[in-house]
């Protein structure tokens, strides 16, 4: 196996974890190579067709009303501010690329598992009263990877309608109709109506507010410190701003009314739910999972595997269930587990930084936020569109969905321990995750992940293996999962890719 660079690993967790005021993080300004004149007529994933939600036609540009949103325009450019040519740069690099970073943020921010109550019993996020103790949510993996999908999947479907009134209406950009207005952001053949970067805006905030009640307020600042950006750099007035939030708002609907009803609201399960497993378990003569933590934490989201999937319905789920791990009270579980103990007996300065390095623990943005790190930072080579970047995102994301209900599925319908259950003298060198160890979570994701950016950047297939296969192999040197959960995880993985790949084979874009 080859090694992942570790000075990469700096980068990465830089990223994950900054704040999001710290403009320091650059990215170069988005720049297409393409337009993607083609992408209004791409395959969506919700919307029946890119015409299903109107949109008006843009201001007559003779007229006064947008002689007036030149002006403001003009006003805007007169006086502006070091802080406003900051908040032009920011945003410069390009709309997608910096919500995803947003959403990295709060779901970093919201992943931090609440501490028991005095009873020694735990209290659980509650989504109608979010602000009460723990806040909803509790960004754990499976409820992570489900709002990076959403998010992306409604951003593309947006942007894909917007790309077809761009086409309809051919509208050109404020600086092409009056010289005096300076492009302070690339300029660029794309029609302005809507608003590209509204659209993705008034898309992301919808998805974002409802998987975030509490953030509601950072997440419009946000939107509105973007939208300004575009006008104060002339490549937006503010009709085709107000168009592409409208736009975005609208297709985002139809993802919140599906994430409503998805039953990811149910997935925590209740005691008898959580007792019904181990009573499982034991009959068929088997160890159960229990938690390591004390007092015991009840299993996380055991459920999971119920939430609707974009790609494959609860009987596919099944088929793609990986098969049993070592009975334990098998020669091949001993060994499993002996080879668990001598790693973590046995490190060395190498295997711990990969281990931490691929931790994606408590206060992080998760395997799939990590994953979508690796993803903006390759992309970003690229020059790119923006809804060429929101599809390569959806396809990303939906996969790590998929990938958080197969593990999850996996998990508790084998419910086994974990290795330092099994041998009390394994020490992990990074936390012991609330939940079973067969199938790998990182392994699953990553190998999802690698999958579907080595079909989107072929020429970097096997850096995304290489990559997966450390991910793989930190879990089981840092003592959180046997080889067995490592090796069916990447089965499980590459199953649930496969749907991505067929739909980016069948989508228009390539």
């Amino acid at each position: 196996m080859r090694t992942v660079v570790l000075a990469m690993a700096v980068l990465v967790l830089y990223s994950c974890n900054k704040n999001l005021d710290d403009r320091s993080y650059n990215y170069p300004s988005l720049q297409p190579s393409s337009l993607d004149a083609n992408a209004g007529t791409w395959k969506t994933v919700l919307l029946s067709s890119p015409d299903e939600v109107a949109l008006d036609s843009p201001l007559l540009l003779k007229g006064p009303a947008y002689t007036a949103e030149l002006n403001e325009i003009k006003a805007f450019q007169r006086k502006l501010s070091d802080e406003d040519r900051n908040i032009i740069k920011y945003w410069k690099a390009g709309a997608v690329l910096r919500w995803n970073e947003i959403l990295r943020e709060l779901v970093a921010r919201h992943n931090l598992p609440p501490y028991q109550n005095e009873d020694g019993s735990y209290p659980a996020p509650n989504q109608a009263n979010p602000f009460a103790y723990p806040q909803f949510p509790f960004s754990n993996p499976p409820f992570a990877a489900r709002a990076y999908a959403y998010v992306s999947a409604a951003q593309y479907d947006a942007l894909v309608a917007a790309w077809h009134y761009k086409t309809l209406y051919n509208r050109l950009a404020p600086y092409k109709n009056d010289s005096s207005i300076q492009a302070l952001m690339p300029a660029s053949d794309l029609p302005s109506y809507p608003s590209e970067d509204a659209v993705v805006a008034g898309a992301s905030i919808e998805v974002m507010k409802l998987m975030f009640p509490t953030e509601v307020a950072f997440i419009e600042e946000k939107a509105a410190e973007h939208k300004l950006a575009r006008i104060m750099a002339g490549v937006n007035v503010r009709s085709e701003i107000e168009a592409g939030e409208q736009l975005g708002r609208k297709v985002a609907e139809k993802f919140t009314a599906r994430a409503r009803t998805d039953r990811a609201g149910t997935a925590g399960g209740n005691p008898a739910y959580w007792k019904s497993l181990e009573d499982q378990t034991m009959a068929k003569g088997e160890v159960c999972w229990f938690s390591l933590e004390f007092p015991k934490r009840p299993p996380m989201l055991p459920l999971f595997n119920k939430v609707k999937s974009f790609h494959f319905d609860s009987a596919t789920l099944v088929s793609l269930r990986p098969t049993p791990p070592p009975l334990t009270n098998s020669e091949d579980f001993k060994k499993e587990t002996d080879e668990v103990l001598w790693f973590t007996t046995h490190p060395t300065r190498e295997r711990t930084a990969i281990v931490h390095y691929w931790a994606d623990g408590a206060g992080t943005a998760t395997p799939t936020g990590h994953w979508n790190t690796i993803a903006a930072d390759e992309f970003v080579k690229e020059n790119f569109s923006e809804v060429r970047w929101a599809r390569n995102f959806a396809l990303l994301n939906l996969s790590q969905m998929d990938a958080a209900i197969i593990c999850w599925d996996t998990k508790y319908f084998y419910f086994n321990q974990r290795p330092s259950q099994a041998n009390e003298m394994i020490k992990t060198l990074t936390g012991i995750p609330n939940f079973p160890a067969y199938i790998s979570g990182h392994s699953t994701f990553s190998s999802a992940a690698a999958d579907v950016l080595g079909h989107i950047l072929p020429d970097r297939a096997q850096k995304f293996l290489d990559m997966a296969e450390e991910a793989t192999m930190s879990r089981l040197y840092g003592g959180i999962h046997y080889r067995s959960d490592c090796t069916g995880g990447q089965v499980a993985g590459r199953a649930v890719a496969a749907f991505a790949v067929a739909r980016a084979e069948q989508d228009g874009a390539e």
